[in-house]
Parts: C-alpha cells; sequence; structure tokens
C-alpha cells in the first residue's frame, strides 16, 4: 500500500475520516451511479479525499489523473468552501499545488455515460496520484 490514498463517503475536509479507495484490487471501489446509458446521463458530484498516511506529507503537491477505458468519461474538480469547483475536462488530471498532509484535502468526481454504451458495472477506471512523499 502506498503513503497516500484516495477516500470516499462523505470524508470531512481537514479531517481522518472516509475509507480509503482499494488500490489495485477492486475490493473497496469509488462508486458513481447507476446511471442510464439511453439518457446520456451525468452523475451528481461525489466528495472525495486525497490524504497521507499519518506522520508523512506530500510537500510539493499531487496530480490526480484518470487512467483505464473509460477514463475519458470522468471528470475532476477541487473543492470550494465544501462543494465542487469547477471541474476540468473529462478526462483531464487535477493538480494539487499546495501540499497534501495526513488530513483530509476535498475534491470531487463525477462521471458520464454515452447512449452508444451497454449498460454494465464499469471497473475500468483508476485514479491514480503521482507525489512524491516524505515523512513530516
Amino acid at each position: 500500500m502506498s503513503l497516500i490514498g484516495i477516500y470516499f463517503g462523505n470524508p470531512t475536509g481537514g479531517g481522518t475520516d472516509g475509507t480509503r479507495a482499494s488500490e489495485g484490487t477492486g475490493a473497496t471501489p469509488i462508486t458513481i451511479g447507476p446511471l442510464d446509458t439511453a439518457s446520456n446521463e451525468e452523475s451528481d458530484p461525489v466528495k472525495l479525499a486525497i490524504r497521507c498516511d499519518s506522520g508523512y506529507v506530500a510537500a510539493a503537491g499531487a496530480t490526480i489523473t484518470p487512467t483505464g477505458t473509460t477514463a475519458t468519461k470522468w471528470a475532476l474538480a477541487p473543492d470550494n468552501a465544501g462543494s465542487a469547483g469547477t471541474f476540468g475536462a473529462y478526462g483531464a488530471a487535477l493538480e494539487f499545488a499546495s501540499a497534501i498532509p495526513d488530513s483530509n484535502v476535498l475534491f470531487w468526481a463525477k462521471a458520464k455515460t454515452a447512449d452508444t454504451e451497454t449498460p454494465t458495472n464499469d471497473t475500468s477506471v483508476d485514479l491514480v496520484i503521482a507525489a512524491t512523499i516524505s515523512p513530516e
């Protein structure tokens, strides 16, 4: 397990709550949906958090990038006082210029479907974190 992770389940900004998303196992994935492919549905924003393990920091910030088969159907946004900020383009990375501490830094995700898709439980997307982690 890495020293930095993504948390879901209504995490609190500045807290240490939330459920850590699994890393490559699919055991505790971030879930968005279900979405109606026939209507090209877009999900409501889902609140997530990034944080380092206790005693560690990503002093130079971090970048989260959606990767995988349908990554272009995921959009990320920074937090804006407890609500979703401006979403980037679908499939685009989200950059955090400030340090990522060992407490929750909130961000938001949403997903969309297309009427050309077959309804499925899509598990092809990973949110990949790029950061340099060091002891506090």
